[in-house]
């Protein structure tokens, strides 16, 4: 049996709390919130099996929590997440893993030298639709990745410090980085804030990997539609992954160009491929249930995570070079 706790309970924070204490080798024995109507929150709903505190300290000083979910703004995920790891804990942390650099090389140095995991809530990585896309690469199907792109729209969760880039956009490139195994070498980033000054609602970011792969990704909360959607273009074929699709969320294409020689002139010519469209069966579990499994599950085994701290280290450099330069009109910046 694996003893938590949770800081920070907000409208994801619920949806966590919900999630890990489903778990029959897990238990959620404190919740700390700053906020009485939050607590009082906790209380009703799970009927005083949860202890509530304002107090971190009650969850540090507590020899029984193994490990500490930390669901706070961004702004705190490095404090509350070292003290957890000083304190002997292993420590979940939602996305994006902190808001500098400096910060971040803290919390993975704390998780190494305290033998404790770390982990990074970059969800997509769990989803089993993102699996699927990975096992194609992997295998050949899609052929050379050309470019990948991505729309992550919606009209709502308006943040008052957070921008769209750091709000959103983290889950893009940790599944870009995910399917293409490498780094960035450069990003630029353009967007505009409309409805509350130096906050921008929405960004484009265009990633550039080597070999001459790039991916673009578009976010915003400035929209009238509300779009989760993942292409990837291969030289083979192409694939899309819709998460607002309720059941196929994803698409095989068996779509592209072919290179062919006239054996008369040895000239290439290019002609259009216009094969059938794959659905294939997906058994879709709750991506969130399998990212806190994984968790649970490393905890137990003394496994290293999916999303460890290096790969929260490596999306937040993305987001930092981002925000660079997105302060700098779009101008390319080396990663």
């Amino acid at each position: 049996m694996i003893t938590l706790a949770q800081i920070g309970s907000g409208v994801w924070g619920q949806n966590l709390l919900r999630t890990f204490s489903s778990f029959p080798d897990c238990r959620v024995k404190i919740c700390c919130d700053s906020r009485e109507e939050v607590r009082a929150t906790i209380r009703r709903q799970y009927h005083h099996q949860i202890q509530v505190t304002d107090n971190v300290q009650d969850i540090l000083k507590d020899p029984d929590i193994d490990a500490v979910i930390v669901a706070t703004l961004p702004a705190s995920h490095s404090l509350f997440s070292i003290q957890a790891l000083e304190a002997g804990k292993h420590v979940f942390v939602e996305k994006p893993l902190a808001l500098n650099l400096k910060e971040g090389e803290e919390m993975l140095w704390a998780s190494q030298k305290n033998r404790k995991i770390l982990m990074v809530g970059h969800l997509l990585l769990y989803h089993p639709a993102v699996r699927k896309i990975k096992s194609y690469v992997e295998e050949g199907i899609l052929g050379d990745i050309h470019y990948l792109y991505s729309t992550r729209v919606n009209l709502g969760q308006i943040r008052e410090e957070e921008n769209a880039l750091w709000s959103l956009t983290a889950h893009d490139i940790s599944v870009a980085m995910h399917l293409l195994e490498q780094e960035p070498l450069e990003v630029a980033v353009t967007g505009n804030a409309y409805l509350r000054e130096n906050v921008h609602d929405v960004v484009f970011l265009t990633l550039n990997f080597k070999n001459n792969v790039m991916c673009h990704i578009h976010a915003s909360w400035l929209d009238p539609h509300k779009v989760r959607k993942f292409t990837v273009v291969g030289s083979k074929k192409m694939v899309v992954f819709d998460d607002m699709e309720s059941t196929e969320k994803l698409r095989l294409y068996d779509k592209g160009v072919n290179f062919q020689k006239d054996s008369g002139t040895y000239e290439t010519f290019l002609t259009l491929r216009h094969g059938d469209i794959h659905i294939p069966k997906i058994d879709m579990e709750e991506p969130l249930k399998l990212e806190c499994r994984h968790f649970i599950d490393c905890v137990m085994n003394q496994k290293e995570p999916q999303s460890n701290g290096a790969n929260g280290l490596a999306v937040l450099k993305v987001l930092m070079a981002a925000q660079e330069s997105l302060e700098s009109n779009g101008k390319p910046i080396q990663i």
